[in-house]
């Protein structure tokens, strides 16, 4: 028994104990010799061989060029970064270097890091012109066909735009002469908007390469490492003829006040709620009687998939049965809109979605006291099929005057 190895917790290395080493070796049959001579040969020869090096020399050389492209978006980033005006430092960091790597930063922050750099090209580079006018048109020009700038004052009609991103469907309404307050939870975009908004001072000040993150489905090298020069139009040399804010904060927590805008526009916005019913009866609630809602976007559910978030994924035709059971009126909707987002344009893999594109309307005033009885006990005795709303006193709206057309 003396000879016996001790029992152990764990398996004990071979080198950890020598008569083990050598009893292992000595009943090691000739396969398990061969498979670890093939865990061996892999740790030495990790790196490629020399053959296959030649033979990617010019690919070498484009991960040099890809390298080049990083810096130049870290130097960018920078730029963005320099004037710390959304988050104030104290009297002792204002030389706080930023071209050293902070630690214990999150992959999931990277991945918003890099999205972000794209999202800028999406909105403020003239190569994505095509896919802002995919998402942007429908919904400026169903806006102008509801408020038309013959029959109203335009500085008077308040358009809201939630998921506002890096700004460009905001300032784009602003610029038509509505008053528009953009909302936006992430400081991603927040930073980067305020930088493209505020601090850019002439047209393709700044050189990105939105693409050199992406390794796969490139048919060209230069693919990967095409620019784009932002911003195609400069705000600050190019105000908006309309008032323009940005506002922080979660869209549910923000707008509590009722009937306190003219038009909600949101374009791939609705499907990042929890609870779409949530946004749904905000927008609503936030309404005057009379005014719109127009929508553009898919149905993704951004938390359909992400463990310890809630979420309900109601379909279209769902949907149309939600807002109108909470009291809206459908003016117009189509489905089948085809749109990208932040997509690389010379890809291999070109994605892009059949959009929903809708604009609904609050009811006016005098519809909604003609309706009010009756619409009350017929939701209290009936609910929509398949659904259960809860119904709160949030639903209450303070009837106000709708803004009139400006008098010719």
């Amino acid at each position: 028994m003396s000879d016996m190895v001790p029992s152990l917790p764990f398996p004990m290395h071979p080198k950890m104990h020598e008569d083990q080493t050598l009893a292992f070796t000595a009943k090691e049959d000739e396969e398990e010799r061969r498979h670890i001579q093939k865990v061996q040969n892999a740790f030495q020869y990790y790196s490629l061989s020399a053959e296959d090096q030649r033979l990617l020399s010019k690919y070498r050389s484009h991960l040099d060029n890809v390298r080049s492209c990083i810096d130049c978006n870290q130097s960018v980033i920078c730029e963005i970064l320099r004037d710390r005006v959304l988050y104030p430092t104290s009297d002792g960091d204002t030389d706080i270097e930023l071209d050293e790597a902070p630690d214990h930063v999150r992959h999931g922050d990277m991945d918003q890091a890099q999205s972000t750099l794209k999202l800028i090209a999406r909105d403020w580079s003239a190569e994505c012109a095509i896919e802002r006018e995919q998402s942007y048109k429908p919904i400026i020009d169903s806006i102008e066909e509801y408020y038309k700038p013959s029959d109203y004052k335009l500085n008077e009609i308040k358009i809201l735009v939630p998921g506002a991103g890096l700004g460009r469907l905001t300032y784009e309404l602003a610029c038509r002469g509505y008053a528009c307050e953009g909302n936006e939870f992430s400081y991603f975009m927040l930073i980067a908007s305020n930088f493209v908004l505020n601090l850019c001072d002439y047209e393709n000040k700044h050189v990105l390469y939105p693409w050199v993150h992406q390794y796969v489905n490139n048919m060209r090298r230069a693919d990967q490492v095409a620019s784009v020069r932002f911003p195609d139009v400069c705000p600050v040399r190019n105000p908006p003829k309309g008032n323009i804010e940005m506002a922080a904060g979660d869209f549910l927590e923000v707008y509590k006040s009722p009937n306190a805008y003219n038009c909600v526009a949101t374009c791939f916005f609705i499907d990042c709620a929890n609870n779409v019913i949530d946004f749904v009866r905000t927008i609503y609630k936030i309404l005057v009687p009379g005014g719109i809602w127009v929508n553009l976007g898919p149905l993704l559910y951004h938390y359909s998939d992400i463990n310890g978030q809630n979420s309900i994924e109601p379909t279209y035709e769902d949907l149309i049965i939600i807002m109108e059971s909470i009291g809206f009126d459908i003016l117009s909707s189509r489905s089948g809109i085809r749109t990208k987002y932040a997509q690389n344009p010379q890809s291999m893999k070109q994605s892009e979605y059949q959009s929903l594109f809708w604009v609904c309307r609050k009811p006016p005033k005098d519809y909604m006291k003609a309706q009010q009885t009756s619409e009350a006990r017929e939701r209290d005795n009936k609910e929509p099929p398949d659904l259960i709303v809860n119904q709160s006193s949030d639903h209450d709206v303070d009837l106000e005057t709708e803004v009139q057309p400006k008098q010719t």
